[in-house]
């Protein structure tokens, strides 16, 4: 079911989206794309769903994008590329798309001075961390010894989080939380101005918020692929972004 609102009372939700090589019918093109999960995720909780493809970055075209946005969704997607926190990449490590890397920073800085609601999914969640200064294990599996976070071949692993007391994420989910992982990398080094709320049983970082912001929520998990049973997530995203709206 969909949530039915007048248009007026619903928040336009930006979702940054892949750009790649991708085929469809007869074509074989460079095409902007995203899994429908996220745009049915917002549409459930409330919100309409506006992709953002990468494109030329500079801070003038993201806040021009964001003034018609009242919250954000970073979606995942391939590993960033580790320069951006200072390393080489490994033997493991996706080949960077350096135009989405490029347009989701210049848009987090653009979103993050405005304080704007911000769900971050995925490489989402490392996007935020990298930009806050933070590192990330290159490959999982090196860390923690097994697979289970990332199976290959699209199958996603069901895990259980323990969330942090007081966190805003525990005001949603409560004290632990299950969801849908396929990540082959992680949070290392935590950047500044962030706080851990989730972990798993194997202390691999699972969620990060922004300290002091309103509503900046990252979890490395995929609550997109679970939504129909569970939007909380989407629904708390969407909430922050009709008082966003209200309050403009």
């Amino acid at each position: 079911m969909f949530a039915v609102l007048s248009a007026s009372n619903q928040p336009v939700i930006g979702i940054t989206t892949y750009r790649q090589q991708a085929k469809t019918g007869v074509w074989d093109v460079d095409a902007a794309f995203l899994h429908s999960g996220y745009i049915e995720s917002v549409a459930r909780a409330g919100g309409i769903a506006v992709l953002l493809p990468p494109q030329p970055a500079s801070m003038d075209i993201a806040d021009r994008v964001l003034d018609g946005i009242d919250g954000l969704v970073f979606a995942g997607g391939r590993d960033i590329n580790p320069e951006r926190y200072s390393q080489q990449p490994g033997q493991h490590t996706d080949q960077p798309d350096l135009r989405r890397d490029d347009w989701e920073f210049t848009l987090v800085n653009a979103a993050l001075r405005r304080e704007l609601p911000v769900l971050f999914i995925c490489r989402g969640a490392q996007v935020l961390n990298v930009y806050r200064g933070g590192t990330l294990f290159q490959h999982l599996p090196d860390v923690v010894g097994k697979t289970d976070y990332q199976r290959g071949e699209a199958l996603l692993t069901e895990m259980e989080m323990t969330v942090s007391p007081g966190s805003t994420l525990e005001s949603i989910v409560g004290s632990s939380v299950t969801g849908m992982v396929y990540h082959h990398q992680a949070i290392d080094e935590v950047g500044s101005g962030l706080t851990v709320t989730a972990r798993t049983a194997d202390d691999v970082v699972e969620a990060i918020e922004i300290d002091d912001y309103p509503f900046g929520v990252a979890v490395q998990w995929h609550p997109e692929v679970t939504s129909e049973k569970d939007g909380r997530l989407f629904d708390a995203l969407t909430s922050a972004a009709r008082t966003q709206r209200s309050t403009a």
